[in-house]
């Protein structure tokens, strides 16, 4: 890790938000690979398009480990997988090495989503979709070949806030997921956890980013106290899907994802727990320099088979 943060600082690079969201959305795409594990070939990768409430196409990108004609006839279990870049930058592009490798690893169906980003869409544009595209997934899975009754969602940093709300609106909508897949997740209103003090700075993720990425996506200070943006103020979390979470020790969220790690179980739910020690935030799509990424990787995709073979 010290490694890598070497490498990054002699790069010399231009940090995130010092740019336009425009400029930082290319440049996260343009070094999203650089230390991934190498592309994992599929025999089933295809674009589709999601409707969302307002009449918008969302894009997505639909991965899977065997052909239709070669897959379990009641259709594979399927993962909605919901990206990081906190709610600016990101897209199915810049993630897909790892959605790759969790429907290899995994033996799963992966659709993950273009929601749509900040600022030309504000909060809560990114839930709503999510949870839209969730809903839809549970209703057409048939149709891409996947199974309707084992079906999870999950994502990172801000893609694993959005899994969170939509482990939620799911309990509240009677639609049963076998689980919710948290990857450093943000959850709390404000930045004011003793991590985020510890972890400011020179760390991957600044606390001058984390503003950044919030003042872009928040409409105003109200919305930083909508479970939607900070799932520790949901008012119960009793009944949500069992969770699998891995955090990074060295990370700005560290302190909130064990927060509400600990909001969960206090709630009875099933909730394993994985702290990555002595790596940052991003560490997930760091496998090809990173032992700790790629255990994190067999360690999602065993979760996501146990899950899947329980329901």
């Amino acid at each position: 890790m010290r490694d890598v943060l070497r490498r990054m600082a002699r790069a010399a690079r231009s940090p995130l938000h010092h740019l336009t969201p425009q400029a930082a959305r290319a440049a996260y795409e343009a070094g999203s690979g650089v230390l991934e594990v190498p592309r994992q070939e599929l025999a089933r990768v295809e674009q589709i398009s999601i409707p969302a409430r307002d009449g918008a196409a969302l894009d997505a990108r639909l991965y899977a480990p065997a052909t239709r004609g070669r897959q379990p006839e009641g259709g594979l279990p399927v993962l909605l997988y919901l990206h990081g870049g906190g709610f600016t930058v990101g897209s199915v592009a810049t993630h897909d090495g790892l959605c790759r490798q969790i429907a290899h690893l995994a033996g799963c169906m992966v659709v993950s989503l273009d929601y749509r980003l900040a600022p030309e869409h504000r909060f809560p544009t990114a839930s709503n979709d999510a949870w839209d595209a969730l809903q839809w997934l549970a209703a057409h899975a048939a149709t891409l070949g996947a199974d309707a009754s084992r079906l999870a969602v999950g994502g990172d940093s801000a893609g694993g806030t959005l899994a969170a709300a939509c482990a939620i609106l799911a309990r509240d909508a009677g639609l049963p997921l076998a689980l919710q897949l948290l990857i450093y997740p943000g959850c709390t209103a404000h930045q004011d956890t003793e991590s985020h003090r510890r972890y400011a700075k020179g760390l991957v993720l600044e606390d001058e980013a984390i503003s950044w990425f919030f003042a872009q996506y928040v409409r105003s200070p109200e919305d930083r106290e909508d479970w939607r943006f900070a799932p520790l103020l949901a008012p119960d979390v009793d009944g949500v899907a069992p969770a699998w979470m891995g955090l990074a020790e060295c990370d700005p969220l560290v302190d909130e994802g064990v927060e509400y790690a600990d909001k969960l179980r206090m709630a009875g739910v099933a909730v394993e727990l994985e702290i990555y020690r002595g790596v940052t935030h991003e560490f997930i799509k760091m496998g090809r320099a990173l032992a700790e990424a790629r255990q994190a990787h067999a360690d999602m995709a065993r979760a996501l088979k146990a899950a899947f073979a329980a329901g």
